[in-house]
């Protein structure tokens, strides 16, 4: 046990090396725009890559969590990934053509008016993306760790040299972002040229397995509604805030926002790690008894980053550490009090990310879409009941109650269907003591000092309540 949990430790920081350097050089972004770029320019962008992140579900259509799932158990994982390759690019091929040409009516739909050419550029976008993802997904099955963390690092500096050119350099506005994201995709599918050709070469083009072909959408079907509605959790809101309070709070929302990035790194270096993990293991003697220890391994080291980011950043923001410059630029800072709001919901949705283990396993994903489309109402709700009386602080509610329900429901289905020992009394008392830090941070008014303090010791009350479960060297 203690041997494959250091081997998901290593992989996870692997994987986290690319997705660190991805999110931070994307971070670094953020105040660049808020520089080169009006709230309003900066909303409508922000509005786009809402609609990208929803529609790449569709896209994909679950078929890379299919790939996965079909491939560790066949003998001819080649024939699998050729058929989920087709699969894709017929998807891709078809919704992009669609996308392409009724972009003047979507661009209407979503709030963003005239602006339709910014939805023909995020069809190129999502074609291009879609075919990365598989070759992605084989790396990852095979934990070709490296070569994964190597090609994301690559097409993200190549990201943000092609906006810093297209914005600094040409000043070719908003647009500019668009046909940077196309390059980097672009760059990464050549990149990646020796993953898909490699299975692709030496056999009949488009030559589809019927029965394959079925059994694969058959088992990815569910995680598209699912998909869209665990996406909703998080984009919804800038549709809605586009309607009910325009694009330029949209700007503020989204820039700080992004400061959210710092929680998701952890909980995508996890993702990206745990699912080839628990269905490797899933078979083991003590893989419950594993899993368990994996949750409370993840709420101690979550709770200190929720904690980090959300005492720190604010104030770091505001600082004049770097002279004139700034983390986001002083036009955007109204939004700085949702900051807390985005990095809790984001430490629920790692808590969801464990606690998927129960469907995978036991191939009840259709659940996932009932889930998701609770956790969908519960952002749409929240969204349309707060934020016309708070405005964008309305908005980060709903990301920490949406993901809050999310998780909680996962967690009640995975323990009737697989159930779980988790450690429940070491996740009480860490959980008092991550309340207890909140309220002595605020008896003292908030104080730096106070802060930096409780979170240097956070580790150490953590490492009290685990260390009778951390692994044993041998």
């Amino acid at each position: 046990m203690a041997k494959d949990i250091k081997r998901l430790g290593k992989e996870t920081l692997i994987y986290g090396t690319s997705t660190v350097l991805a999110r931070l050089l994307n971070f670094c972004l953020v105040p660049f725009y808020t520089y080169y770029l009006q709230p309003a320019q900066y909303g409508a962008i922000a509005t786009v890559f809402a609609a990208i992140a929803l529609l790449s579900v569709v896209f994909l259509f679950g078929l890379d969590q299919s790939y996965l799932r079909f491939a560790s158990e066949a003998e001819n994982k080649h024939k699998v990934f050729r058929q989920c390759f087709y699969g894709v690019l017929a998807n891709a091929l078809v919704l992009g053509g669609l996308l392409y040409i009724f972009a003047p009516e979507v661009s209407l739909w979503w709030g963003l008016g005239e602006n339709f050419g910014l939805f023909q550029l995020a069809a190129a976008i999502l074609f291009l993306d879609v075919l990365n993802m598989i070759a992605f997904t084989k790396l990852r099955l095979e934990r070709r760790a490296w070569y994964f963390a190597g090609v994301r690092a690559f097409s993200i500096v190549i990201n943000v040299a092609l906006n810093v050119f297209f914005l600094a350099v040409l000043h070719r506005g908003p647009n500019s972002i668009l046909w940077a994201n196309i390059g980097a995709s672009l760059a990464s599918l050549i990149v990646l040229t020796p993953v898909w050709w490699g299975e692709l070469k030496g056999h009949k083009p488009f030559a589809f397995d019927w029965k394959l072909q079925k059994e694969m959408w058959s088992f990815a079907w569910p995680f598209v509604p699912a998909g869209v509605a665990s996406l909703l959790v998080s984009v919804i809101d800038k549709p809605i805030l586009v309607h009910l309070v325009g694009t330029e709070q949209v700007g503020i929302y989204q820039a700080n926002f992004k400061i959210g990035v710092f929680m998701m790194l952890l909980v995508s270096m996890f993702d990206q790690a745990w699912r080839p993990f628990f269905l490797a293991h899933a078979k083991d003697n003590d893989a419950k008894d594993t899993f368990a220890k994996v949750l409370s391994f993840f709420f101690a080291l979550g709770s200190w980053f929720l904690l980090g980011i959300s005492f720190l950043m604010p104030d770091l923001i505001q600082s004049n550490l770097f002279g004139n410059f700034h983390l986001i630029g002083p036009d955007y800072w109204g939004g700085l009090s949702i900051i807390p709001l985005i990095v809790t919901g984001y430490f629920f949705y790692g808590l969801y990310i464990n606690f998927m283990v129960g469907p995978v396993i036991t191939k009840k994903t259709r659940v996932l879409m009932w889930i998701t489309l609770l956790g969908a109402a519960a952002s749409i709700t929240t969204n349309l009941t707060l934020v016309p009386h708070i405005g964008i602080l309305g908005a980060g509610w709903a990301v920490a109650v949406s993901y809050a329900v999310m998780a909680a429901a996962l967690f009640t289905f995975t323990q009737k269907v697989y159930p779980i020992p988790y450690e429940y009394k070491k996740l009480a008392v860490m959980l008092l003591v991550c309340l207890a830090t909140v309220g002595i941070a605020r008896y003292f008014n908030g104080a730096v000092w106070a802060k930096i303090t409780l979170l240097t010791l956070y580790p150490g009350w953590m490492y009290l309540f685990l260390r009778r479960t951390l692994p044993q060297t041998d």
